[in-house]
Parts: structure tokens; sequence; C-alpha cells
């Protein structure tokens, strides 16, 4: 089978090799898939380059997030049979960039019928981590206003329709008129573009003052200093990441004296942690997509060929929207 393969750490567009590979047997608790698609995260930008906290020895497949149908069982799984269609996170070592990948059982879910194979490969990660943040380190709730960095981005497109599923009046920001108009799509309310606006001031201009009651941040830097200027009061700042490549180092003390929660979250520890909620979450965005309300936009569905350049550019920040590697083009 082909696989993109990781001989050594750097930037995507140099360190990944289109290799043919064996054919994988899937461990004990594991399953193997035949890839449908294959979706792109800022993570697996982050394995190319040795960055992200998972390390996985050298060589490997990245595509943590994907859409397959199962061919092989590993001894001791149970629930799933072959020829099914799943959607989950694939092992480190053997991910979805390549024709075949493996997932541990634990982390694999019926593939909603309501979404095709591109829409079905990114409800894991993203949309997950979006639920998790609104509905579960904090509670979203009808009428309040979600401000949401990266709004045409992975996770914050998520967090923009999940917001608007929950009742809230969303602000999106994001960086470019392209972006703009994909944020707008999702549902965002209000659109900021922050090349051109100031999105603290428009926070108050539509909240008349008081603030966003919720800040989802996956940005970090300037992002999240300027977001404590409009957040209201016992309003919640979740800390989802640090895409723009500066951590913050917060004020706890404007944290007090403006009654703000700061809050983070790492969705991946609910998989080792407490994986109940996380059966919970597939269902409900299950139920959402089966009633329409939440459609992943996929910004551009790609050839397996085309993975290098797609995860380069996503890493640059010229993508708009997610990005769908179908494995049999």
């Amino acid at each position: 089978m082909k696989a993109w393969r990781v001989e050594e750490l750097g930037q995507p567009r140099d360190v990944l090799r289109l290799r043919d590979v064996e054919e994988l047997t899937p461990s004990p608790g594991h399953v193997r898939v035949r890839v449908r698609a294959a979706a792109a995260n800022f993570a697996d930008v982050l394995l190319c380059l040795g960055e992200y906290q998972v390390k996985p020895p050298l060589p490997f497949t990245p595509g943590s997030e994907l859409c397959g149908e199962i061919t092989a069982l590993g001894d001791g799984v149970s629930g799933f049979d072959i020829g099914d269609r799943v959607i989950g996170v694939a092992t480190p070592e053997h991910g979805g960039f390549a024709e075949s990948a493996v997932m541990p059982v634990s982390t694999v879910f019926p593939a909603p019928r309501s979404l095709d194979d591109a829409e079905a490969a990114v409800l894991t990660v993203g949309y997950q981590t979006a639920w998790f943040a609104l509905h579960r380190r904090t509670q979203l709730l009808a009428g309040e206003t979600l401000l949401v960095h990266a709004a045409a981005g992975g996770v914050g497109s998520a967090a923009v329709q999940l917001g608007k599923a929950a009742g809230a009046t969303v602000i999106g920001v994001v960086g470019g008129a392209d972006k703009a108009a994909y944020a707008a799509e999702l549902g965002a309310d209000v659109v900021v573009d922050r090349r051109e606006q100031d999105f603290v001031q428009v926070v108050k201009a539509v909240t008349g003052g008081r603030g966003a009651d919720v800040v989802f941040d996956p940005v970090g830097g300037d992002s999240y200093t300027k977001s404590t200027k409009c957040i209201a009061f016992e309003g919640r700042i979740l800390i989802i990441g640090f895409a723009g490549g500066t951590i913050p180092t917060p004020g706890l003390n404007h944290a007090l004296v403006k009654n703000y929660s700061i809050i983070g979250l790492h969705w991946g520890l609910y998989n080792t942690q407490n994986s109940a909620p996380v059966r919970e979450c597939h269902d409900e965005l299950t139920r959402l997509a089966d009633l329409g309300v939440v459609r992943p936009l996929i910004g551009e569905r790609l050839g397996l060929a085309d993975v290098p350049d797609g995860l380069a550019r996503l890493g640059e920040g010229s993508t708009v929207g997610r990005l769908a590697f179908m494995a049999g083009e």
C-alpha cells in the first residue's frame, strides 16, 4: 500500500515521502481501515516538525483524523465488523495519509450516515474539542455571546456551528476576506477581519459594552491578551491552543479584579482519563448532524498526492476551511 512517511523531521513539503509499505496488521484492541478520507489538522504539521506533544518514532505516517472502512479486526475488538464505515483517530505511527491506517478501537465511532466521507472525516478532533470546551469545560448558554478566534480554521469553525446550535450570538474573528466569507457561511452572526478591524471594539459595540461571555481561543498571543479587554463579568476564556506561536502569560490579578475564568482544555486526555463523555459527545454530534444543525464545510477536497502541499499551506495559515484528502483520488 502507499503511505506518506516522515523519515526525518522538518517542514511537510521537505520531509514527507510517498512510499510503498507492507499492509498493516492491527494489534490487539485496534482495527485496520481502508482510508476513505483523511482530514488535515495543525497537529499533523507539528508532528512533521517534531513539535507536537506526541512524538512517534521515525518513520511514521501522520493523519490523525479520518473516515474509513474497517478491513481487519485485532484481537479483543468487539462492537464493530469488517465493512463498517467509521470515523475517529488513528495511531500516531500509522495515520490516515495513506491507503490504510490503524485505529485504537477506543477512538473509533460509527460514521454519521448524514455526512459524506470528507465531512465525516473532520467530525472528530475539531468538533469534539469544541463540544468539550463549550459544553463540559464551561456551559455555553442560549443568549450568551461567544467570541471565536480563528473562526475559519478547523476547531474554530466547529465552535462557530456549535455556538449557534446552543443559541449563542457568535462573533468570529478571522484574517482575510476569504476567511470572513467562510465564517459567515458557517453561521457567525458577526465576522471581524482582524486585518481591518479591532475585534475588541466590535465586541463592545455588539454587546453594549458588556463584553463576550465566552472566548474560544485556539490562537494565544495577542488574541488572548486583547480578549481580556472585552471579556464580560463572569466571562470564561477557553484556552484551546497556541496556533499563533506565542504562549501568553496571563495576569491573574486581572482575572481577579474583572471576575472572569481562564479554562484550559486538553481534549485528548479524555480518551485516557475519562472516555465516557467522548461517546456522549459523538452521539450528540451525530444527532446534530442528522438534524442538519451541524454540517462541516470542506474548504478543499484533495487527492492523496496533495498531502505535503496541503499540510504546508495549513501550517502557513493560507488555507480556508477544512482540508480533506480523498485516498482514492
